[in-house]
């Protein structure tokens, strides 16, 4: 218990979430303080230091505070999460809080939030095969253990609906101990009802750690809610030896909040208003996925991001793109089409997928399929548009089989309609699909394989 506090009343003004003080002497970055008005309290902590004046960020914001009757006292302490086993299976709110809004009192420690940087020498490079049960990703786009593989969307897309799949779905072969760690920001109430009932449905609930942010809640602690998510998964990683995939949705809400702070510190804006460190800021929470010596664990991240406007070339999609390995696109066509998971492969990529696949993991002929299945439905989708031009009678009956490909590869290999697949079956439906074609036009695979398969 202690016996003194330290407070302070000079408060210069109030912007948005944040309060500016006055003389205080000694404050640290990141530090917690408690904000009092005789009405109520509230948490915060400092983001900001100029000569005396002292920038507090607000978790539940400032409404009803005014200059004359605030009080700002320092804990001397740090935002810190609680971590333990008794996580697993616990829904917590954007700042580590139960259901109730009360904290985790039986936990085996508590860690700051801003985690603790690797050492670039102890990396291991990314590597072993994740399944997702998706087979555009697991066939064409490997996801592997250690990567940073964000999922683009849309407005209007089922982003939702494929987090909630791959959450439900994702797991690690050859490990026992796999475990998904899920931060939702800015969502709003029927969206956490959703992902709520979901993973109490399917039992991916029992696997996992989630965190909900909605809409309605703070800026400041929308920020903080990813940061206490990778913590956790850090905590089960490179404590307990987990292997942590880490979904969270959506980056765009997190960036908007990022930019929301920006304004009300009166900053000098960057493109579409963003403020000009938010590469710097995506990169600090992307760079702590990976693997580390000495450590059986391993953190992979799965960055859920909307487009707006359809548009890759948005600020947040753009920077996300340059930090991480790789993309998932959901396309619209597919989505009007009625195919789920809508994920159009031509503008998707895994760079480190050859290091997750192979003989050793997954099947000899991986990297092959994978090229035969892209060249393929990309000249499909030429022939497509070609057709519009030339009618039917303008192609060869070739240009009609890679046609029908085209039509088979939508309709039943990326179209799973919410089921899960593992590798095995992903690569039967790849052959079937290339079963419209003649053997000639499979020439991105060994020709033992072709001559064999079944017709």
């Amino acid at each position: 218990m202690k016996l003194y506090r330290e407070g302070y009343r000079n408060i210069a003004g109030i912007a948005g979430p944040l309060l500016f003080v006055r003389g205080v002497k000694k404050g640290g970055y990141g530090e917690l303080v408690t904000v009092e008005n005789g009405k109520r309290t509230r948490k915060g902590q400092i983001l900001q230091i100029e000569g005396d004046l002292c920038v507090i960020q607000l978790f539940d914001g400032a409404m009803g505070l005014s200059t004359g009757d605030t009080t700002v006292w320092m804990d001397r302490d740090v935002v810190k999460v609680p971590v333990g086993m008794n996580l697993i299976g616990k829904i917590l709110n954007g700042r580590g809080l139960d259901e109730r809004g009360e904290e985790i009192l039986f936990c085996e420690d508590r860690i700051p939030v801003s985690g603790l940087p690797i050492n670039p020498a102890r990396r291991r490079s990314p590597r072993s095969f994740i399944q997702t049960g998706i087979s555009t990703i697991d066939v064409m786009n490997t996801l592997v253990k250690g990567q940073k593989l964000p999922i683009f969307a849309g407005s209007g897309l089922p982003a939702n609906e494929v987090t909630t799949q791959i959450v439900r779905q994702a797991k690690v072969r050859e490990s026992s101990q796999f475990l998904v760690v899920f931060a939702a920001m800015g969502i709003t109430k029927r969206e956490s009802q959703y992902f709520i009932e979901s993973f109490k449905r399917t039992g991916a609930i029992e696997k996992g750690v989630f965190f909900l942010n909605l809409a309605s809640d703070s800026a400041a602690e929308r920020l903080l809610t990813p940061r206490m998510a990778l913590t956790v998964a850090e905590y089960f990683a490179f404590q307990k030896g987990y292997d942590v995939l880490v979904v969270m949705t959506d980056m765009l809400h997190y960036c908007n909040a990022l930019r929301e702070i920006s304004a009300a510190r009166e900053e000098v804006p960057g493109r579409r208003g963003y403020p000009g460190y938010m590469y710097s800021d995506l990169a600090d929470l992307y760079e702590r996925a990976g693997s580390i010596d000495g450590s059986d664990g391993s953190i992979t991240q799965i960055p859920i991001i909307t487009m707006p406007d359809d548009d890759m070339t948005h600020p947040v999609i753009d920077l996300s793109g340059y930090i991480t390995e790789g993309q998932i696109v959901l396309g619209r066509d597919l989505h009007d089409k009625g195919i789920f998971p809508p994920i159009d492969v031509l503008p998707s990529l895994s760079r480190l997928m050859n290091k997750g696949i192979g003989k050793d993991q997954t099947v000899d002929y991986h990297r092959a399929m994978a090229d035969q299945l892209y060249s393929a439905y990309a000249k499909a989708r030429e022939l497509v548009k070609l057709r519009l031009i030339v009618g039917d009678d303008g192609l060869t009956e070739i240009e009609h089989r890679y046609i029908a490909f085209g039509r088979s590869f939508e309709e039943n290999f990326i179209d799973q309609r919410g089921g899960d697949r593992n590798l095995e079956d992903s690569l039967e439906e790849a052959w079937r699909a290339l079963r419209a074609l003649p053997d000639q036009e499979l020439f991105k695979l060994p020709q033992n394989l072709v001559s064999r398969r079944e017709r």
